[in-house]
């Protein structure tokens, strides 16, 4: 166990290409560890080892370059062909898929093999992982926290060394906020960079890609190479890096950079001394390379910014609903969801199209302006979390808290979005920096850099201009090697 734990996927692969291990002896590992830690950590609410032994009969371990690596999905968006998929929803509880994603395609073909399923919020709206289907995730650091969300239930798997990565999905932060909080790398590629579908183009207005948690940098550049696509049918694209990933963030950078960093919440909420210390970390080992690093923030109304993120998480609910009232042939009533999806589907219904669309254009209008930022500074940098993990229950709504939300029906569509902002206040205290680059479309991500006091991980965030995701795994490549990189395969093994 020992020495599975010490390897990341690619050397795993590596051993099972030197015929040194065999895929069902990493099966045994995964599974091994999965019964040690799972129960006091609910990371994976669905086993699949009455399955994927019988897969793993049938890899070619010369041809596929993951071959027998155990890994997890994400019970959202990353659908295996005859198995449940419930978004963490009572509604979906049935929901059988009836295909494998175009991701989850992706990743079988190369040979990993998927254990299980990953817990995540329900419909993955909230940055913890508790929801009411499936209860909380714990966070391996410290059982007390949370691990995060919406890829809590990946970040804790990959976290406490069941599988060395895990499927993952970020529409507002959902692959970095974990990622803060358990000491992961979690990086979110540009819009258009990974595969979506079968049956859609793009999820959230392209807010929200599928991708994965990584404890080194190396895994999440094997797979990029592995998973950036280009599909007709998607309604974004951005050029093929015609390099190679896992190759190139080996090399050293080809010149200084100009940086840009703030600790100042976008919002106006307040930032921890922790969240501080881990940005000018960074920021100082960057001036010592050589690079030129200036406090300054990004040009964007950080309140407008999430206004109109609220705006699309009503909208998309309000029309999932609407779907979901088609096919059950019924109105959906409160006891069909958890309170966060009911007041942004009740909201979301009052939401007119020309509301929505001016929403959708203002993300441009951020865009571009993050483009003009970007003439002056390759990289902007800022807290991936402005204060350690919360506490488990302490932003899911209490009794109280959600009576007053009932009301979200009696009040104007003004009223409405003021209560959904209201509503997300407490979570977007703790993660304000994140949504940003989901509403750009930019690649960033976290590099888990910093302890606090308390012995939480803190994570500090890079953002790029489109494209740059072979920089961003430079420079992490780089972070990787300093003696304040976490060392969370000790924290993960240790915390049994």
């Amino acid at each position: 166990m020992d020495t599975y734990n010490q390897y990341d996927a690619v050397g795993l692969a590596e051993l099972v290409k030197q015929r040194q291990v065999k895929p069902q002896e990493l099966l045994e590992h995964a599974f091994q560890r999965l019964e040690e830690v799972n129960p006091a950590l609910n990371a994976v609410i669905r086993s699949r080892k009455d399955k994927v032994f019988k897969e793993a009969e049938q890899l070619d371990v010369d041809a596929q370059p993951f071959a027998g690596v155990p890994m997890a999905l994400k019970d959202i968006s990353q659908a295996m062909e005859g198995e449940p998929l419930t978004a963490g929803s009572r509604l979906l509880r049935d929901n059988i898929a009836k295909r494998d994603s175009n991701l989850v395609a992706r990743l079988r073909k190369a040979g990993f093999l998927f254990i299980g399923q990953t817990n995540t919020p329900e419909f993955g709206l909230k940055n913890i992982s508790e929801p009411e289907l499936y209860g909380a995730t714990k966070n391996p650091w410290n059982r007390n926290h949370s691990s995060g969300g919406s890829s809590g239930g990946s970040a804790a798997a990959v976290a406490s060394g069941i599988v060395p990565v895990a499927g993952a999905s970020d529409g507002g932060g959902s692959i970095r906020i974990p990622a803060s909080f358990t000491g992961l790398f979690g990086l979110k590629p540009t819009r258009g960079r990974t595969p979506v579908g079968p049956g859609n183009g793009r999820q959230w207005q392209g807010a929200s890609i599928d991708f994965a948690l990584s404890r080194s940098v190396r895994d999440s550049a094997a797979m990029l190479d592995l998973l950036q696509t280009f599909q007709q049918e998607a309604a974004f694209h951005i050029p093929l890096y015609e390099g190679n990933y896992l190759k190139d963030m080996q090399k050293p950078l080809r010149k200084k950079y100009r940086v840009a960093y703030t600790t100042a919440s976008p919002v106006g909420t307040p930032v921890s001394k922790e969240a501080e210390t881990a940005v000018h970390k960074v920021a100082r080992w960057l001036e010592e390379q050589g690079h030129e690093v200036e406090e300054m923030e990004a040009p964007i109304d950080g309140i407008r910014l999430m206004e109109n993120y609220y705006i699309m998480n009503s909208g998309e609910i309000s029309a999932m609903m609407a779907g979901m009232e088609k096919a059950l042939d019924r109105k959906m009533t409160f006891d069909d969801m958890e309170i966060v999806s009911w007041v942004l589907y009740r909201a979301g219904q009052n939401v007119t199209a020309a509301e929505y669309s001016r929403s959708l254009a203002e993300w441009d209008t951020a865009a571009a302006a993050m483009a003009d930022f970007h003439k002056r500074y390759d990289f902007y940098i800022t807290p991936a979390n402005a204060h350690p993990a919360p506490e488990n229950g302490e932003l899911t709504h209490t009794v109280e808290e959600t009576e007053q939300l009932l009301k979200v029906e009696s009040v104007n569509k003004r009223r409405q979005q003021e209560m959904v902002y209201e509503m997300f206040e407490p979570s977007l205290t703790y993660t304000p920096h994140t949504q940003l680059a989901n509403l750009t479309g930019q690649p960033a991500m976290t590099v888990p850099v910093h302890l606090s006091d308390s012995g939480l991980p803190m994570g500090v965030q890079f953002i790029a201009p489109k494209g740059w995701e072979v920089l961003l795994l430079q420079i992490a490549g780089q972070l990787e090697k300093t003696d304040f990189w976490l060392d969370t395969e000790a924290a993960a093994i240790n915390r049994k």
